[in-house]
Formats: structure tokens, C-alpha cells, sequence
């Protein structure tokens, strides 16, 4: 129907006749003659029509935007002064000789230039967002990494293989969806977060090296970064060890970064101890190109009077730390600091303490802050020689419990950092490693996996009995710019260690059985040392393209409580239908008038 798509005509085509089909993006009338910028996937071309050819003419009369049109011309030069050397298809203009109406449109619910349309008006006539020049710009490159990323791992012997979705429930940290079986009445089928499962099986089979696509579901509550379903690159290799497979993960990222976008990323990339991670940045996935850091200062505060900063001091499961904001007395205003102290208390945090840095050289004369009066000379000269406090500096402090403080300085580091524009330009990936192999559960009284029950620990069993808490995994992260992009672990490949994490776990005997039977029968019949790793491609992609969610990049994606607008998924089945997979709903409890208030 066509001989070239609109954004591939140049000045290499001048003369030639070519037939272009797409959009109308815009119409113009000007003084009799009609301009048509006609737009495919590609791109955007100046189309020309005149009085002289009369059919086209007469039809581009009633041509309106987003009519879907096929236009038969000549390419020619624009008229000297009205180039565009911003567009690929600025020098040129097609003449157009022959023009069909494939279809006509209605009004569109918003033009696709307008910025101001709000997300959810986007999702419910998604069909109309995706033809946004933007939006096809981030599909393709979406399309041509996934063809990168493929060639890189066939290049590298690995499989591309199937497994299933329909499968069993097992236990990976969120809620399965589940599907209700017909033909085992009583019995449902769950999504599976991951093919988690399947790839180490595929790893026993011999299948050696192993990779998929694959969509992943999750029953969470949901973030911008995350979806009910999801895509990773799945990747699983045995007979290897944390350094072959990070070796062979981290170039493939870079490769895909050069082919992509023509980006260097340093070679090798640096790592980084979980522990270290934690203290400095409060978080396991640091954005590296923000400068500030978290410092511990509770050795200086532990024998104060103040006991909002020496309680948790002297509590082995608590911290005190400072973070110091260059020049932030100067750039944040009481107000702000107020705002900041609100924000933190999304994390836990009960307050925000501060001290502004006027002038360093009059000590303690020379600070505000409404702690001073709590502190002792010695303290408040330790807190500024450590932080290495200058005229014009902010220092905030958190004070509570470990895991409060890493979160909430680490939220406010990362605020900071956007709203004081001190982030660095570029790329900034990290490894993050030696996770501990357990976190202890205080609700539940008991350990929890940090990553999966199938992760390798880097002792043998006798030690990780001995001290679960002390001990660390054989699990590794990929964080780039704050974001992990990546985890994976070397796994358990001995069936007396997997037995000794279940039963750290509380899974006893019979409940390992139940759901794990098939992966501890096959641990039996000569499992290979296998790792791997799952990149999330959303998320990899939202960054590449600069998009602000990965909505931006997945084609049709649920709001953040898990609907489609498009399609008003999800919806109630048949009585017929719910028959038939023998489920009764139960009648939904209205809420009173006083609950709704």
C-alpha cells in the first residue's frame, strides 16, 4: 500500500514519486493551497496540495486531523526560507498528486501536542496517547533493546525457553493471583511472580543456560516503579559463580547502553557491601549521583542528657545519625525545613531536628538550632568536625530506631537531592552485595528471607545455624541512578542446605513438602551450582528513555489500583461462568454512614 514510511524521506528522494500512508497530524490552508503534515511511527512529512490537482484537492478539503489518508507525490525541495533543519524530514516536502481517505475520524478527545491532559484521560483513550510521536519513540526503543538484549545472551549460549504461567502458589514476598481450575473443582492455578522455580529446574535438566522474557504478576499495592504485571529478562546459568555472572550481566548492559543510546558506562562497575550501602545512604539501591551522605554520630551523643538523641544511641537496634546540606542554611528557609519535617514523618520519623552553620569559627555562637541547648560543648563540636560542617551548611539529624532512620534520611537524601538540584548528570550503576541472608521479623517472630529461601548463603549449614543474623547471601543487586534494575543470587544447589533455610524460615517438614516437593525431589538427582539474575524491563527502560513512570512505557498499563481504564478491567464474571468454576461470592459488606464519614 505504501513504498516508504513518512520519516525516511530526505533529500536522497528528491524527484522520486513515493506513496506514503498515516495520520493527519496537522492541515493547514494557506491562501488555496493545503498543507498536510502526514505522520506514521516514524515521523512527520510536509505534504502539498494545490488547486491543480482537483480530486486531491477537493478531498483535502475535508481531510481533518488524525484522518488516516495514503497520499501519492513528488518529493521536492521546501521553498528556500521555509526549511526546518530540526526535523529529518525538514529539507523536503512531498507533492502531492493522489490522495485516499483510508478512514475518517472523529474529534479526538485531546490533541496529541497537549501537555496538560491528565494521566487517567490518557489510559482511558489509550489508543489516542500511544500515536503521541513521544510514546512511539519510547515503543521503539523498548522494541529494539529487547532485540539487543536478546542477541547479546545467544551470542552467550544461553536458551531462550518458555515456562508456564499457569502454575502453584509458592511464597515470594507478595500476593498471588490466582486462577480458579474447572477441571479440579476446588483447586486454582496462581500467576506466577517469577519463573523463580522453573529456571533452577532447567538448570537441572542440563539445559545449562537459560533466558526468557517473560511477564511476571504481582498482587501489591502499587508505586509509579511498579505494575500488577510486569516484564523481566529472566536469566539463569550454571557451573558459575557471582563474579562470571556479574561479569557477563554487567557487560551486557553496557553493550545495550552504547547500541541505545551511544552511552559509556564505566567498565568494571563499581560495588558496594550492603552494610556500607546502609550507613551512608540509608538505602540498598543509592543514587550515586547525589553527594550527600549519612554519617553516625550516636558516640557522641550516647552519655547526653537529651534523651530524644541518647536513647536510641544506647539502643543496639537503634541510630543517630547527621547529614549534612552544603550551603542549605542559605538555600532552605524555616518554612521548607518544616515541610521536610512533615515529609519525614511519612517514614516514621518523629521529628527533624537541625542546626544551620553560620559561622563556624564562633563555635557554638555560631549555629542555630533549636537542640543546642540540649547538647554539650563537646557534642557539638564533635557533630561539626565530623561532618566537616562549613559556613552556610545544614546538618539534619534522625534519631530512632535503625530502620526509620535509614528510611526517612534516605527519602530526604534523595528529596534533597532533586529539589536542591545536586545530582550529578549521567549514569551512575552500582553492585550492590553481601545482603544478609535473613531479617528478623518482629510481628511475626521469626526470620524472613531478604531476597528468596532459595538463595545461597556464603557459609555452610552448620555455621548458619549457629547465627543466622551474622550471616550473608551469595545475592547481588544492579542499581543505577537509585533504581534496582537488577537482583539475582547464586542458589541453594544442596538439599541438607535448602532443608536448613526452610526450617529457619518455620517451614517445617511437612509445609516444604507441600509446596516445594518437586524442587527438593530434584535437588536430589544431581543439581549443578547454577546462578542468575532478573532485570526489570519496565523499569530499565523508563530509565533509558527519560520517562517519568513506567506507565510511560508499558503499552497498556493499570492505574495505581490495578484497573484499565481502556478495557474497565477488571469486571464482574457470569453467574453462568461462576457456576461452572463452582465459586459463591460471598454478599459485600456495605459500609455504614458513620465508616463512610
Amino acid at each position: 500500500m505504501r513504498s516508504h514510511y513518512c520519516g525516511q524521506v530526505n533529500e536522497s528522494f528528491i524527484t522520486q514519486e513515493v506513496t506514503l500512508c498515516g495520520w493527519v497530524h496537522r492541515r493547514r490552508d494557506h491562501g488555496g493551497v493545503i498543507f498536510i503534515d502526514l505522520r506514521d511511527r516514524t515521523g512527520l512529512v510536509q505534504v502539498v496540495i494545490d488547486p491543480d490537482t482537483e480530486q486531491a484537492f477537493a478531498l483535502a478539503e475535508k481531510v481533518r486531523t488524525e484522518y488516516v489518508l495514503k497520499i501519492t507525490g513528488k518529493v521536492r525541495n521546501r521553498p528556500e526560507g521555509t526549511e526546518n533543519p530540526e526535523m529529518p524530514t525538514g529539507m523536503i516536502e512531498v507533492l502531492g498528486k493522489e490522495l485516499d481517505i483510508l478512514n475518517a475520524a472523529e474529534t479526538p478527545p485531546f490533541q496529541l501536542d497537549d501537555e496538560t491532559v491528565n494521566e487517567e484521560h490518557r489510559l482511558r483513550y489509550r489508543y489516542i496517547d500511544l500515536r503521541r510521536p513521544l510514546m512511539q519513540e519510547r515503543f521503539q526503543m523498548r522494541a529494539k533493546a529487547n532485540n539487543i538484549l536478546r542477541n547479546y545472551l545467544d551470542e552467550k549460549g544461553f536458551l531462550e525457553i518458555e515456562t508456564p504461567m499457569l502454575t502453584k502458589a509458592t511464597p515470594e514476598g507478595a500476593r498471588d493471583y490466582l486462577v480458579p481450575s474447572r477441571t479440579h473443582e476446588g483447586d486454582f492455578f496462581a500467576l506466577p511472580q517469577s519463573p523463580q522455580l522453573f529456571k533452577q529446574l532447567l538448570m537441572m535438566s542440563g539445559m545449562d543456560r537459560y533466558y526468557q522474557i517473560v511477564r511476571c504478576f504481582r498482587d501489591e499495592d502499587l508505586r509509579a516503579d511498579r505494575q500488577p504485571e510486569f516484564t523481566q529478562l529472566d536469566i539463569e546459568m550454571s557451573f558459575t559463580d557471582e563474579d562470571e555472572l556479574r561479569g557477563i550481566m554487567e557487560n551486557m548492559i553496557r553493550h545495550l547502553f552504547k547500541q541505545v543510546l551511544d552511552v559509556e558506562l564505566p567498565n568494571p562497575f563499581p560495588t558496594m557491601p550492603y552494610a556500607e550501602a546502609m550507613q551512608r545512604f540509608g538505602s540498598d539501591k543509592p543514587d550515586m549521583r547525589n553527594p550527600l551522605e549519612i554519617q553516625d554520630v550516636a558516640h557522641l551523643l550516647q552519655d547526653i542528657e537529651f534523651k530524644v538523641f541518647a536513647a536510641p544511641a544506647k539502643d543496639p537496634n537503634g541510630r543517630v545519625a547527621a547529614m549534612k546540606v552544603p550551603q542549605g542554611s542559605k538555600k532552605l528557609s524555616r518554612k521548607q525545613i518544616d515541610e521536610y519535617t512533615k515529609f519525614v514523618s511519612i517514614y516514621g520519623a518523629k521529628g527533624l531536628a537541625y542546626i544551620k552553620v553560620n559561622d563556624v569559627s564562633k563555635g557554638r555562637e555560631g549555629l542555630q538550632s533549636p537542640i543546642l541547648k540540649f547538647l554539650p560543648d563537646d557534642a557539638v563540636d564533635g557533630i561539626v568536625k565530623l561532618t566537616a560542617a562549613e559556613d552556610g551548611d545544614l546538618i539534619f539529624f534522625g534519631a530512632d530506631k535503625t530502620k526509620v532512620v535509614n528510611e526517612a534520611l534516605g527519602a530526604l537524601r534523595l528529596k534533597l537531592g532533586e529539589d536542591l538540584e545536586l545530582n550529578e548528570d549521567g549514569w551512575k550503576p552500582l553492585w550492590v552485595v553481601d545482603f544478609p541472608m535473613f531479617e528478623w521479623s518482629d510481628s511475626d517472630k521469626r526470620w524472613e528471607s531478604l531476597h528468596h529461601p532459595f538463595t545461597s548463603p556464603d557459609v555452610d549449614v552448620s555455621a548458619l545455624e549457629a547465627d543466622p543474623k551474622a550471616c550473608l547471601s551469595r545475592a547481588y543487586d544492579m542499581v543505577l541512578n537509585g533504581s534496582e534494575i537488577g537482583g539475582g543470587s547464586i542458589r541453594i544447589h544442596k538439599p541438607e542446605m535448602q532443608a536448613a533455610v526452610f526450617k529457619l524460615l518455620g517451614i517445617g517438614d511437612e509445609e516444604a513438602r507441600e509446596k516445594f516437593g518437586f524442587l527438593l525431589d530434584a535437588l536430589k538427582y544431581g543439581c549443578p551450582p547454577h546462578g542468575g539474575i532478573a532485570f526489570g524491563l519496565d523499569r530499565l527502560v523508563t530509565l533509558m528513555s527519560g520517562a517519568s513512570s513506567i506507565r510511560d512505557v508499558i503499552a497498556f498499563p493499570k492505574t495505581q489500583t490495578a484497573s484499565c481504564l481502556l478495557t474497565s478491567a477488571p469486571s464482574a464474571a457470569s453467574d453462568a461462568q461462576l457456576r461452572e468454576l463452582n465459586i459463591k461470592l460471598r454478599p459485600r459488606i456495605k459500609e455504614s454512614k458513620e465508616t463512610e464519614a
